[in-house]
């Protein structure tokens, strides 16, 4: 696997690629890598030949309430576990490669509504950020395929919907969520938990799977949403929010859709948690 820092150096490298007529998936990610991570390059071998997958923080998507400057980075642990996977290109820029008037007066890249519901609505010019440096990595990387994860299921449609209103030719594959043993998502945020958290944090992914139950079983959303809601706080969580929507424009869910996504996000202790779950009836 080849590591690089500067674009010049990924786009020759890429062109050389597609020159020879291979296809080309692309993989970002902000580093910290774990098994879920993993699994999207190991979705991108299926849509592929050559594989590429950048390492960068971007400081564009964090609020001013959130830490960047702490953000977990290890990039020596990232640059093994990518070349075991059988990545071909690491590219790791530093903030000024990819906003070389700094990320403040940069272009931006907004994707109306869907980035200021839900996740959006809590954490102000989060998706625009997203929008903007996927944008800026399809211009660098010009891949065929980009592999994301289902579990940032909001992203995911933010990113889908940019895809398709710029007319960028990029296909956009989900990968389906890592869970741990006990259900619980992978994240990089999970090593914040304290023992005991990590022990009550499988709680979200069973909360998912009752609402999942209730839907089929006919309940209505509302009374569904409302459950959610009462059972994560009464464990000692701070939900801000357990919801049922349309997987395609994560509008609340019309009573008798047959298609549905679950998604919550909670506190518990400093971490912050999300999930979701699909649903069919």
């Amino acid at each position: 696997m080849d590591t690089v820092t500067t674009i010049a150096a990924v786009r020759e490298q890429v062109r050389s690629w597609r020159a020879q007529g291979h296809r080309v998936a692309f993989v970002p990610t902000m580093g910290n890598l774990h098994a879920g991570h993993m699994s999207l390059l190991a979705a991108a071998k299926s849509h592929g030949q050559r594989f590429v997958a950048s390492i960068f923080v971007n400081p564009m998507q964090f609020g001013p309430n959130e830490d960047y400057a702490h953000y977990p980075r290890t990039p020596a642990q990232d640059q093994r576990m990518l070349a075991e996977a059988g990545c071909d290109l690491m590219f790791m820029p530093d903030v000024a490669e990819i906003y070389p008037n700094g990320p403040e007066h940069a272009a931006r890249v907004e994707v109306p509504h869907l980035s200021s519901i839900l996740e959006g609505k809590l954490r102000p010019g989060h998706f625009q950020g997203v929008a903007t440096v996927v944008t800026k990595l399809f211009n660098i990387v010009e891949p065929q395929v980009a592999v994301f994860g289902e579990k940032d299921f909001q992203q995911l449609a933010v990113v889908r919907r940019m895809v398709t209103d710029l007319c960028m030719p990029v296909q956009v594959v989900g990968a389906p969520t890592v869970r741990e043993p006990d259900g619980l998502a992978m994240s990089s945020r999970n090593q914040y938990l304290t023992p005991a958290q990590r022990q009550q944090a499988p709680l979200l992914h069973r909360s998912l799977m009752e609402a999942r139950r209730r839907l089929q079983a006919g309940e209505a959303v509302d009374q569904v949403e409302q459950q959610g809601v009462a059972t994560l706080a009464a464990a000692g969580m701070t939900p801000d929010y357990f919801t049922v929507r349309d997987p395609r424009t994560l509008e609340p869910a019309a009573p008798d859709a047959r298609e549905l996504v679950v998604l919550v996000a909670a506190r518990l202790g400093r971490p912050r948690l999300i999930d979701n779950l699909r649903v069919s009836r």
